[in-house]
């Protein structure tokens, strides 16, 4: 069977995405930091019939991420397809940096979860996709990565060099067989705590769906997600 290796998987999308890959006949690997989240999200691909396997790593540490991959494939035979959510990395006592306070400081810890993760991931399962002449890389974040927004600068500053590598990536590895996409996402997922109390939210599964339209007709190689 194919599958998907879920880095920085959530109980929201992460899960969706499971549930949506699993449904495809996709056996699931599951990377996080949280074993309390491993378990809690493997627990609920199971009962519904959905191989998985959780593997604890965290995204900042680079030798364990590909440590974790390497593992993944390992279980499964190979990964066919990476989904890599960059993380938001919580700075004093806020999630957002705007756009006239971001310093060196606050946004190193942006660029090493949304660019340097990505790129050890993507390093980890790159080689095995390309032997193969296979494989999919999907990179999600806000859509602060290609809107330009002040009060997300430091998160969209990181993940606007995600979304340029993800394009040129996409377009080196076309010959190869490998097709790699940016879904950026303008929505708040539902049951996303501190939403608006005006957004409109998107329920995970439908993001996911998204996810797996992108892989199943390979392109376009960029989403812009609104609701």
């Amino acid at each position: 069977m194919p599958a998907i290796a879920l880095v920085a998987a959530g109980t929201r999308l992460g899960l969706s995405l499971g549930r949506v890959f699993g449904s495809h006949g996709f056996d699931v690997a599951l990377i996080a930091r949280s074993a309390e989240r491993l378990g809690e999200l493997t627990g609920k691909l199971a009962a519904e019939g959905i191989d998985a396997t959780a593997f604890s790593a965290d995204v900042a540490d680079r030798a364990a991420l590909t440590a974790a991959l390497d593992g993944a494939a390992a279980r499964f035979g190979g990964i066919d397809v990476l989904q890599y959510s960059a993380p938001y990395v919580r700075v004093g006592d806020s999630w957002m940096t705007g756009v006239l306070d971001v310093t060196v400081e606050t946004l190193r810890p942006q660029i090493e979860g949304s660019c340097y993760g990505a790129i050890a991931a993507t390093r980890a399962v790159l080689p095995a996709m390309t032997a193969a002449g296979s494989g999919t890389i999907l990179y999600t974040t806000g859509a602060s990565a290609v809107v330009p927004t002040p009060w997300a600068g430091a998160v969209g500053a990181a993940g606007a060099a995600l979304h340029n590598w993800a394009l040129n990536l996409n377009g080196a590895l076309a010959g190869k067989g490998i097709y790699v996409g940016h879904v950026a996402l303008g929505a708040w997922i539902a049951g996303t705590p501190g939403a608006p109390a005006d957004a409109t939210p998107m329920e995970p599964d439908e993001i996911a769906r998204i996810h797996w339209d992108m892989h199943a007709a390979r392109g376009p190689a960029e989403r812009l997600v609104t609701s």
